[in-house]
């Protein structure tokens, strides 16, 4: 019978997530340098990450609005198809071209099934509980990210693609198991109230895009930069995986912080330490203390991740919700596609200058954020009791 306790809902949905990030993370160490190896230009190799990118800038708010309208449950189920039908594309004889198509739906598919995802835990969870909560969706990410590398390294860079056809499989398992989870949804005859885009919005917007833009810059140049300073397929997996491993054992921490603490400090500072790892990393010549560093990174980053997705949360009427997190899911995707779309031209001129324009460019934007959310209230306000 369906479940109707709150974190159990929540409980649920992070073993969707997981089962989602473990199949999408199992071939993406990978995915650039499989399409060199298949003749592609390192140039499209960018415009193929990026399709990712403008599939969900194209989609994401659209499905906020959807899953507001017409429930979370039917944006979810949708989302883990799509992303199933465009992993399974990677596993047929097709030109290179065809696989921006396939990414492309990978990148709808994804933005699907993170906004409705959210949207639910913020529609169940009090404000004071917030950070816990989306902790638990992040470390289910995150698990994905440690566990799917390492059962990619079970395939070489020539049969790759059956890494995509597990990941096609475990996104179909997914959907079939939110089925069985009982998403409430009540349906509203009228229209949808305005989209309140206040300081707090505004902030939270920004530090999406600046993660979406280093994001994109890591797609598409990590594994050319790792390659370019002579580490092995093994080595290259292994950073994904050891970047996953502090996210998994500390986002829960993150969670605790985003409820106590003052969350503004708290993602102003993890975005900041970000971009330092970011402009540090192409002079780092060691592969296993670039791997190292990319862990050290992992910390901040997973201690700041909730209250970021807390503070976007907190305070929106629950059929807002959705387009709050369309919205930030959609400058995190624009941003994502940006960086995925320059990276790679970048790095042909000078492997350095990729990652010293996202330093630049996102410690830049960073630097707004403490001014627009100057009259923003930092810490949760208690509403659980």
């Amino acid at each position: 019978m369906p479940t109707r306790d709150p974190q159990k809902i929540v409980n649920r949905l992070a073993i969707v997530t997981a089962l989602q990030w473990t199949g999408s993370t199992m071939g993406l160490p990978l995915l650039a340098l499989y399409l060199t190896h298949r003749g592609l230009a390192t140039a499209w190799v960018g415009v193929v990450m990026a399709s990712f990118a403008v599939a969900g800038v194209a989609t994401q708010f659209l499905l906020g609005h959807a899953a507001d309208r017409f429930g979370r449950r039917i944006v979810l189920i949708g989302g883990l198809i799509s992303y199933a039908i465009g992993s399974l594309s990677f596993t047929l004889p097709i030109p290179v071209g065809f696989f921006i198509l396939g990414r492309a739906l990978q990148g709808a598919g994804a933005g699907a099934e993170q906004v409705a995802a959210m949207s639910v835990v913020a529609d169940l969870v009090p404000s004071d509980q917030l950070g816990k909560s989306t902790a638990k969706i992040y470390s289910a990410q995150l698990f994905g990210v440690v566990f799917g590398p390492l059962l990619g390294s079970l395939t070489s860079l020539s049969n790759l693609p059956w890494a995509f056809a597990v990941a096609g499989l475990l996104s179909c398992v997914a959907a079939l198991s939110v089925v069985g989870i009982n998403i409430p949804h009540i349906v509203h005859d009228e229209p949808l109230p305005p989209l309140r885009i206040n300081r707090q919005v505004s902030g939270s917007t920004i530090a999406a895009g600046v993660l979406g833009f280093a994001t994109g810059a890591y797609e598409s140049c990590w594994s050319l930069l790792m390659h370019a300073h002579h580490a092995s397929l093994f080595q290259i997996r292994l950073s994904w995986t050891m970047f996953g491993v502090p996210w998994l054992l500390l986002s829960h921490v993150g969670g605790k912080w985003a409820d106590r603490y003052d969350r503004r400090f708290i993602v102003v500072v993890g975005l900041l330490n970000a971009c330092v790892f970011i402009a540090t990393y192409p002079w780092i010549r060691n592969p296993w203390l670039m791997i190292a560093f990319g862990s050290l990174e992992a910390v901040t980053a997973a201690l700041s991740a909730p209250s970021s997705a807390s503070l976007l949360a907190d305070g929106a009427e629950p059929r807002e919700q959705g387009r709050r997190q369309g919205l930030a899911s959609t400058a995190s995707t624009a941003a994502l596609g940006i960086g995925s779309m320059c990276a790679a031209p970048l790095f042909a001129i000078a492997q350095w200058l990729p990652f010293t324009a996202v330093a630049v460019i996102g410690a830049g934007a960073t630097l707004t954020i403490p001014f627009i959310w100057r009259d923003v209230a930092g810490r949760a306000t208690n509403t659980s009791s």
